[in-house]
């Protein structure tokens, strides 16, 4: 063990870690050469000086944490030093609490940020800071073992007198004079203890998991869920009745908008403990990715957090979700929170409110109607050039979507477009807004968000994109593939064998007669013929590869068309061979769709990057009568394919195509 270890064991033993068993006191930091003790009477919190880990955190006398300790009972850093990537795994990955990136620099200070000697007991925080000096500094998964983003990192723990749990932040700060720098995998993550047996994500992932299905090869990505609809998520123990989750007060931090699909819990896929694991990602490669690219001579900040780690307990494990859900509600009404201080992060005073409402304008359907409306503020698309691949798909034109540089703020509005979005930082936005039922999106540029201003922008028409009248359409326009076949029960492996049996023919989808609730599956995927083929691995890495294929869109026409046809196609992602889908209309082909590539289907999800992609032919390769579309994916690994959101032709009788699309 470490000397700095194992002299400050010494001087703190595990028994005085593990908490006092009474109700709440006033809240007591305690502090030696390698930790600080922060304790409140309900919970206790240690956080390693020099590197900002949660090495311990007892509820009521339990540690929560999966922390190693020796035949002693006392905590064991040899085999696992807080700093250190973890457990030779080249990564930041330690059986306790740690941000990848984590304050391991040439310069490291400590101190007391909040002294609850100053406040009669009422909050304690502590900080640990790590000066980068243009030295690349964490270790996150795929990350260089000399580090990988050229940042000051500060991490803060803080906790109240009646707080059942503690908060924690990571502020990060590139200065002018630091080089071109960019980030990897970032986020927060908790490993538990052994008593943690019941996984409580979302309503599809709410379940026991035992440690046995882990040990058995389980696949972690079946359990990913979209972030912004699920800020409160953990495991729960059903012998000890004790939750541990994260709440997120708010999810203007995290990357990608209220669309984000990502990793919340699942158990570790290190042997042998495979311990019940929380994150919090700010930013990752998963189902699309996202980007933070900083240059030389940028001076950029960011505070991730601060969200909660709340420890609870009750009678089973759905009432400590529902518990930690409530809580989750009112710890964003407390947002911003009032005790941050000394960091770039604005009170609710220096904020502003934007408010208005969207009215739906589609002259050629005018019947159209939106639902779950989503609004936000998001940083102006912007272009980089990164030297690390997000998802393989080399994102440079960053969209909201893609972005994790910037905050964004995202609310629901009703369904005749009222919004109202609170606590938006002073800044300069583009506002955004998506509906269920319609295609695209509507956006407004240069909204300016001043300190303490409300900001009513009034009635704003939104007129959906036309491209003629509307022929057919299959699905509803929601930013996933959740309406078809399927659709509710895609987080497994193998989804792609799933189809062959149940479309040992393919889709062929009659416009009129066909239900795309049962008749087109949730993704198009080479068509898997080896009967002995298994489940594909993780990542599809090992599955079996299938032959091209084709489906089908049969429609009638009352007369031969003039003009311009256009299939406008939705995709939710997903990734194939030549990263395009051939169309053909009655047998000849009229172009293709250019896919980007996300890991969406290899990653056992239902939605990842969304866009539009049109292809317009001359209408006179329809006919009267009965006429025939086909979309053909290639031949590849059984998860090579796409998952469309949604799908539409329309016609405008009176265009032409333009001369280079004609010519193709």
């Amino acid at each position: 063990m470490n000397p700095i270890y194992r002299s400050a064991l010494s001087l703190f033993s595990l028994s005085l870690f593990a908490g006092s068993l009474c109700s709440a006191a006033p809240v007591t930091v305690t502090e030696n050469s390698a930790f600080y003790s922060l304790d409140n009477g309900i919970v206790t919190a240690v956080v390693a000086r020099d590197s900002g880990d949660l090495v311990s955190l007892t509820y009521k006398g339990q540690q929560m944490l999966a922390t190693i300790t020796d035949d002693k009972g006392q905590f064991d850093f040899s085999a696992d030093r807080p700093g250190d990537p973890g457990r030779g795994r080249g990564m930041t990955d330690h059986m306790y609490g740690f941000w990848s990136h984590d304050t391991i620099a040439p310069r490291i200070v400590s101190k007391i940020t909040i002294d609850p000697k100053s406040n009669g007991g009422e909050r304690a925080e502590v900080s640990v800071k790590g000066f980068s000096d243009g030295t690349k500094l964490g270790h996150g998964p795929g990350a260089p073992a000399d580090g990988e983003f050229a940042a000051d990192i500060e991490i803060r723990y803080s906790l109240g007198a009646d707080d059942s749990g503690v908060y924690t932040y990571c502020t990060f700060e590139h200065q002018p004079q630091y080089p071109n720098t960019t980030l990897g995998e970032a986020r927060f993550c908790v490993k538990l203890n052994s008593i943690f047996d019941w996984m409580l994500a979302d309503e599809h992932h709410h379940m026991p998991y035992p440690l046995e299905m882990e040990r058995d090869g389980d696949d972690k990505y079946n359990y990913t869920t979209d972030q912004f609809d699920h800020p409160a998520f953990g495991w729960a123990s059903s012998t000890k009745q004790m939750g541990c989750f994260f709440l997120n007060a708010s999810t203007e931090y995290l990357s990608g908008g209220p669309t984000k699909v990502e990793f919340v819990t699942h158990r570790d896929t290190s042997p042998p403990l495979y311990a019940p694991t929380i994150l919090n990602y700010w930013r990752s490669s998963h189902y699309g990715g996202s980007s933070v690219d900083v240059a030389l001579g940028e001076h950029w900040t960011k505070v991730v957090g601060p969200f909660m780690i709340y420890c609870n307990q009750g009678a089973d494990p759905i009432a400590m979700w529902d518990d930690a859900k409530a809580q989750q509600v009112r710890e964003s009404k407390k947002w911003p929170y009032d005790w941050v201080q000394g960091v770039d992060y604005p009170h609710r005073n220096e904020r502003g409110i934007v408010s208005g409402q969207l009215v739906l304008s589609d002259p050629l359907m005018p019947t159209a109607k939106m639902s779950r409306l989503l609004v936000g503020l998001t940083f102006p698309d912007y272009h980089v050039t990164t030297n690390r691949p997000a998802a393989g798909n080399t994102p440079a034109d960053i969209t909201w979507m893609t972005d994790a540089k910037h905050y964004e703020f995202w609310v629901h509005g009703d369904d005749q477009g009222h919004f109202t979005i609170p606590n938006v930082n002073p800044g300069r936005y583009t506002l955004r807004a998506i509906a269920n039922g319609i295609l695209g999106e509507f956006a407004k540029a240069e909204v300016t968000v001043t300190t303490g201003q409300t900001l009513d922008l009034g009635q704003l028409s939104w007129t959906p994109v036309r491209h003629g009248q509307q022929v057919w359409d299959i699905g509803i326009p929601n930013r996933s593939g959740s309406e078809f076949m399927k659709g509710d029960d895609y987080f497994h492996d193998g989804m792609g064998l799933v189809y062959r049996d149940l479309f040992p023919n393919d889709v062929n989808y009659i416009i009129g007669k066909s239900d795309f609730h049962k008749d087109w599956y949730f993704e198009q995927v080479s068509h898997v013929e080896d009967p002995a083929a298994t489940a594909n691995t993780i990542m599809g890495s090992g599955g079996a590869r299938g032959r091209a294929t084709p489906w089908t869109i049969t429609f009638d026409l009352p007369k031969a068309p003039q003009g311009v046809a256009t299939l406008r196609v939705a995709i939710a992602g997903g990734s194939v061979t030549g990263n395009s889908i051939p169309v053909a209309v009655n047998g000849q082909p009229v172009g293709a769709i250019r896919v980007t590539g996300d890991s969406t289907i290899s990653r056992n999800s239902i939605q990842g990057l969304w866009y539009e992609r049109d292809i317009p032919f001359s209408a006179t390769q329809l006919k009267a009568g009965t006429n025939v579309l086909t979309l053909t994916v290639p031949a590849g690994a059984q998860t090579n394919g796409v998952i469309y959101d949604y799908l539409r032709l329309e016609l405008d009788e009176s265009a032409t195509l333009p001369a280079q699309t004609a010519a193709q």
